[in-house]
């Protein structure tokens, strides 16, 4: 292919495929814990980060993933003690994650302006060999812990206080996964972009729920879901000139329309096939189902 001859494009192609593998795998946990928009939050808090790397003269993305880990171990603590005015804190904290990093954007040196907007919304022209040994580090930490830990992680995000009772160490975990979303929303701000991670985080887990209910099939159909539109997303930008942060997101909520729409006409097919084969009275029909436990559902 004609875009392999080009470095540019070869680090491109190579942190594309390192996005779409981390976001689903850390979204998968987010969504089981009904917080799907963690991301965006922390990407408005990492922007602090990215400006203070332009303005120490540092690099911005291990500077974003300092700062992103600090906001998302503070958003973790505002979930356990703000109570009644915790959203009010996250707020405070989105928002002026974002305005901190515009205004030291505006202090660094000239030209500065400009790089901000790759950060983003993502740039395929940009992404140096320093950024790639970066993602390449951080995405490495990132499998090993949601795939690593895939049990004890799932445990907690299905029923915390199961998950206490078994001997969990439930807060450790939390701030765990907080850490992991956020050196995931630096990974992926080089090429979707930190005002769009989110959507590669949770989309692609919605997608593959379509299909499946079983956490271990759902985790990979997620994860091949996410390669597939970042690679699609990055070559289409390469080929017709457009945003590829805006691309993969467009991508992934396409990939998202059509499986809904196969999986419909799926479920009743299935679901006739069910009553079928237990027609009412049935005694199989009649019987309470063994409760299942974690391992179960994680299918190992």
């Amino acid at each position: 292919m004609e875009l392999l001859n080009y470095a540019f494009m070869q680090r491109a192609l190579l942190a594309a495929v390192l996005v779409g593998i981390t976001a689903p795998a850390i979204g998968i946990y987010l969504v089981q814990r009904r917080q799907a928009l963690m991301g965006d939050g922390i990407g408005h808090v990492a922007m602090t980060g990215v400006g203070l790397g332009f303005l120490l003269s540092w690099s911005p993305i291990w500077m974003a993933t300092l700062v992103a880990v600090v906001g998302a171990v503070l958003m973790e603590l505002i979930r356990w003690y703000g109570r009644t005015r915790g959203d009010i804190a996250l707020a405070m904290l989105f928002y002026g994650g974002m305005a901190g990093g515009v205004m030291f954007i505006n202090l660094a040196p000239t030209g500065s302006n400009a790089n901000l907007t790759s950060y983003l919304f993502g740039s395929l022209s940009t992404v140096s060999d320093s950024d790639v040994t970066a993602i390449c580090v951080l995405a490495a930490f990132v499998v090993l812990v949601t795939v690593g830990l895939r049990r004890q992680l799932f445990a907690v995000s299905q029923d915390e206080e199961f998950a206490r009772v078994t001997g969990l160490p439930v807060r450790a975990l939390n701030l765990l996964t907080a850490v992991t979303a956020a050196v995931t929303v630096t990974v992926a701000m080089r090429v979707v972009g930190l005002l769009l991670v989110s959507a590669l985080m949770v989309v692609p887990v919605a997608a593959a729920q379509q299909l499946s209910r079983s956490f271990a099939a759902t985790f990979a159909i997620a994860v091949a879901i996410g390669v597939g539109v970042a690679l699609g997303g990055t070559i289409t930008s390469y080929y017709q000139d457009v945003p590829p942060g805006a691309t993969i997101v467009l991508l992934t909520i396409g990939a998202f329309v059509v499986l809904t729409a196969l999986a419909a006409p799926l479920a009743r097919r299935r679901a006739r096939a069910h009553a079928a084969a237990h027609p009412p009275g049935d005694p199989a029909e009649c019987a309470i189902p063994a409760t299942r436990g974690a391992t179960d559902e994680v299918g190992v």
